[in-house]
């Protein structure tokens, strides 16, 4: 017991320690690398008003936007892409804060609202527009869609998508037209404003320009123009941005390249002379310009040494020649007189792998339905119908095709070879077309022309050479003013790039470029990249500026606001020199200017005819202080400084409009700027932070 009580009494504090640091050692591991840990990973790709776009959500976002996309191109290039991160990235400030004005506002769309907007009386537009046939609106169909919902994931989708709009487009219906109701154009002001502009004024003037006076005589000094600018903010307000300044050294093909190129074309060329029954094959395996299977018009051709190629015998080989960055045979494949628009109509009959009919059953269809239109029957009626193309079910089944539209070869062929008034069925991957051919114009000579083009590009030693001067040039600017003395001495081209976004992935005279925009981002003021690699480019940039967003400093605007700054000193020097004049005489002969006159001046319009924008003279010509007896003070006007005396009024020329309509047209052109507008306005009042070019 003696040991124990020892123990105790000389490892007490030390135990206490010890169980003090394991427990803060805990709450500092589960701090640090537990789920709310404050040393994890930042995700958040934006903020608006405090609520967060997590990276994968926007991902996700982009993802389903990208492949909405696909249904109408199925190749997206990296410019669509960067169009579909702005867009998700704006849906998502939208939701955020219009949500926040809705529930501010109390704004709710209940299910059944949505219900009554889809099956109503009075359905949504958007409901109309979708289930329109033959420019009326099908109940039918909606009511067929709906019931087929159940079964049909790929309907009941669509459905779901339609009710989320809606939903969406209610809600923002009841905002704007609440915000709508508020707008009010006052009786007395609208009277006011009459008054204000019922006549004009002739008026005698003195102007002393501000060019009477030497900028170099005038002084000013940084806390003046810093003095300047915090007076005018809003005039200098900057979105954040970086300048920088590079070189690039362009991999361009060489005479040894041009050569070797040439040499491979010349090669292929005596097979193109001999190339008959399969020239498509031979052009699609071997040409940097695939085979188009179709005829143009001679006025179509879009090529260099047109008048040479489009007038070529069948058979006959015109070339080499230059297309850009390409060496180009052209062989005339045929020639044949044909329309250069055809004007037709069809009914498709869906079959086979189309989702359609059996093919037997489709083509019976047909057939009785060709019939039925050489018997009179009513073409458009069918087409409503029984015709599987939407494409066309509103125009009556009809297409306008010209030699180079983008249609299946099948139907083409019949459109252009077929003789006008002539119904047939046509087969095509598609299924069965009953066509009609209702008109063609301008038949004339047409060409077919298959063209062995082969690019000229760098070869490895030349991309090599060109990389090893931007190596070498890199190697040399280790800072900005090594950069700069670099150019100059090797008499370099270089290039500034101002303004450059957060999340611009395009620099001018480069192209695609967005890693070289991550990089200006983050780096120091003063730093030099590495080689950047762009295509046939090597890169080299100087970070010159970076730019916060607020008030633009006055490094970058000096020139403005030195010339305001400076103008303002001179009208300061004018007005002195003028003091209180008199009469006109006397401020004319104060500054040794003329007496003028302008006419037809109103309160109405700022821009006078022989003076330009003043609308500090405009007012000044209506000030009742003054009149017609007095002669105005000196007036600090944007081209000089004035001094002015009325000679008369006179009535307007323009009647005197019907106060309500004067009314009614105000609040109208307010209401017409809102859906414009109005947004804008909501999300300067936000908070938002975007933060995605951390990610892209």
């Amino acid at each position: 017991m003696s040991v124990i009580q020892k123990i105790r009494d000389k490892y007490a504090v030390m135990i206490v320690v010890v169980i003090c640091l394991a427990i803060v050692s805990f709450l500092l591991q589960d701090a640090f690398f537990g789920k709310s840990s404050l040393s994890r990973r930042d995700t958040s790709v934006g903020k608006v008003n405090g609520e967060d776009l997590d990276l994968a959500e926007y991902q996700r976002r982009i993802q389903d936007a990208e492949n909405n996309a696909r249904q109408q191109m199925p190749n997206i290039d990296e410019q669509t892409r960067q169009y579909i991160r702005e867009q998700v990235w704006n849906e998502f400030l939208n939701e955020q804060i219009m949500q926040a004005q809705y529930k501010a506002l109390g704004i709710d769309v209940t299910e059944a609202e949505v219900v009554d907007q889809i099956k109503g009386k009075n359905p949504n537009p958007v409901v109309v527009q979708q289930f329109t046939r033959d420019g009326q609106f099908d109940r039918n169909a909606l009511q067929q869609a709906i019931s087929q919902a159940g079964s049909n994931p790929q309907i009941r989708e669509g459905l779901h998508q339609l009710e989320s709009y809606i939903a969406k487009y209610q809600e923002r219906l009841k905002y704007v037209t609440l915000v709508k109701q508020g707008i009010y154009y006052p009786k007395w002001l609208a009277e006011q404003q009459q008054k204000d502009n019922s006549q004009t004024a002739t008026v005698s003037y003195v102007s002393v320009p501000y060019a009477t006076i030497a900028d170099s005589t005038i002084k000013v000094t940084d806390a003046e123009l810093d003095r300047f600018i915090q007076d005018h903010k809003q005039l200098f307000k900057v979105e954040e941005s970086r300048k920088i300044e590079y070189v690039s050294f362009d991999a361009i093909p060489s005479a040894a390249d041009s050569a070797a190129a040439i040499q491979q074309i010349m090669a292929m060329k005596l097979e193109l002379d001999t190339t008959k029954d399969n020239i498509a094959g031979f052009i699609n395996r071997n040409s940097d310009i695939k085979y188009y299977d179709g005829y143009i018009s001679r006025n179509e051709a879009k090529v260099p040494m047109k008048d040479s190629i489009v007038n070529l015998p069948v058979g006959t080989v015109f070339g080499p020649y230059y297309d850009n960055n390409l060496i180009v045979f052209a062989k005339m494949v045929d020639r044949k007189n044909m329309p250069d628009s055809v004007k037709v109509r069809h009914i498709l009959i869906a079959s086979g792998a189309q989702g359609g009919l059996p093919d037997s059953i489709a083509k019976k269809r047909a057939d009785s339905l060709e019939l039925a239109v050489k018997g009179g029957a009513d073409f458009k009626a069918l087409v409503n119908q029984f015709s599987d193309d939407p494409g066309s079910k509103q125009t009556g089944g009809e297409y306008e095709l010209t030699p180079s539209s983008q249609f299946v070869p099948e139907f083409k062929d019949f459109a252009f070879d077929g003789s006008k008034g002539q119904v047939k069925v046509v087969k095509t991957q598609f299924g069965y077309h009953v066509m009609e051919i209702l008109d063609q114009k301008n038949i004339g000579p047409a060409i077919k022309v298959a063209y062995l083009g082969k690019s000229v590009e760098a070869s490895k030693e030349t991309n090599n050479n060109a990389f090893s001067a931007a190596s070498g040039f890199a190697g040399k600017s280790g800072n900005a003013a090594a950069f700069e003395k670099t150019v100059q001495q090797e008499k370099l081209n270089k290039r500034i790039a101002d303004n450059v976004r957060p999340m611009d992935f395009v620099i001018p005279g480069i192209g695609q470029s967005r890693e070289l925009v991550r990089w200006a981002y983050e780096s120091k003021q003063g730093d030099v990249s590495k080689v950047f690699t762009f295509d046939d480019k090597y890169v080299v940039a100087v970070l010159t500026n970076v730019r916060k967003e607020g008030t633009a400093p006055l490094a970058d605007v000096r020139p403005q606001v030195e010339a305001e700054v400076k103008k303002h000193k001179k009208a300061e020097q004018i007005m002195a020199k003028l003091q209180t004049p008199a009469s006109l005489d006397a401020a004319a002969k104060a500054t040794n200017q003329p007496v003028l006159n302008a006419e037809g001046v109103s309160f109405a319009t700022p821009f006078i005819a022989s003076l330009g924008f003043e609308p500090r003279v405009a007012g000044a010509s209506f000030n009742k202080k003054w009149g017609t007896a007095t002669v105005s003070a000196p007036i600090e006007g944007n081209a000089g400084v004035y001094v002015i005396k009325v000679d008369s009024f006179q009535p307007s020329a323009q009647p005197a409009q019907d106060i309500a309509s004067q009314q009614a047209a105000y609040e109208q052109g307010v209401k017409s700027m809102l859906d414009q507008q109005l947004f804008e306005v909501l999300k300067k009042k936000s908070d938002v932070k975007d933060t995605r070019g951390k990610f892209f």
